[in-house]
């Protein structure tokens, strides 16, 4: 059986990279003479292991003793301790775009992969407290009034600043993502009407001020890249 996910609404309604998972899992499914015995589809962001279609699939495995096929390992989890708690469920799967990879290798794969985004995050935060020192002794503060446009304006700034202000919108954009799509089921389908939402359930904006709809609008486009 397979495993599908994509990270936002609009992906699922559209069935963007759904095609390509499938795609995958079905030419590894015919090149080891297997059969598909069912199909779970996912929309939820890699970042939250409370996943329902993931567990039922996991659920579905066990009972049935079917392998669990997916494309990518990175459309498990981006979480190493998810990861090496699905591999010691007794549950056996397989991705297709590492077919020979057993629950060792996956788990020093995940190990790495945790490793990795600690370490990311790190020079990230380093990043962050060059450019604030920066600016501190020219008199400005990092994020004021228009964040990276500010400083490339005054051409003063450097990569790793603008890099570091990007990864840090990117990061509060996914802790959001939750909240925002709460925000949609309740009915606030607007710009103005989301922004508003936000604001009346005191939820600061990446700048930690109040709610815009051209804020709101940011927030969507980054959402949607994942």
């Amino acid at each position: 059986m397979s495993y599908l996910r994509v990270s936002t609404g609009r992906q699922g309604r559209e069935g963007l990279g759904i095609a390509a998972q499938r795609d995958a899992v079905a030419a590894l499914v015919r090149a080891q003479g297997g059969r598909m015995l069912d199909e779970f589809v996912e929309v939820e962001s890699g970042g939250n292991n409370e996943r329902p279609e993931l567990q039922r699939a996991i659920r579905r495995a066990k009972v049935s003793g079917a392998r669990l096929v997916i494309a990518k390992l990175d459309r498990l989890s981006r979480s190493a301790s998810f990861l090496l708690h699905l591999r010691d469920s007794g549950v056996r799967f397989v991705a297709a775009d590492l077919p020979t990879a057993d629950e060792t290798v996956v788990g020093i794969m995940a190990v790495i992969a945790q490793r990795e985004r600690e370490v990311i995050a790190q020079r990230t935060k380093d990043a962050l407290a060059v450019a604030r020192r920066r600016l501190a002794q020219e008199g400005r503060r990092l994020g004021n009034p228009n964040g990276a446009a500010a400083l490339r304006r005054a051409a003063k700034g450097n990569h790793a600043a603008i890099a570091a202000v990007s990864a840090g919108a990117e990061r509060r954009a996914e802790e959001l993502r939750e909240t925002l799509a709460d925000v949609v089921a309740s009915g606030a389908v607007s710009l103005s009407a989301i922004a508003a939402e936000l604001n009346r359930r005191e939820i600061e904006s990446p700048r930690g001020g109040q709610w815009y709809p051209a804020g709101v609008a940011r927030l969507r486009e980054r959402l949607a890249k994942d």
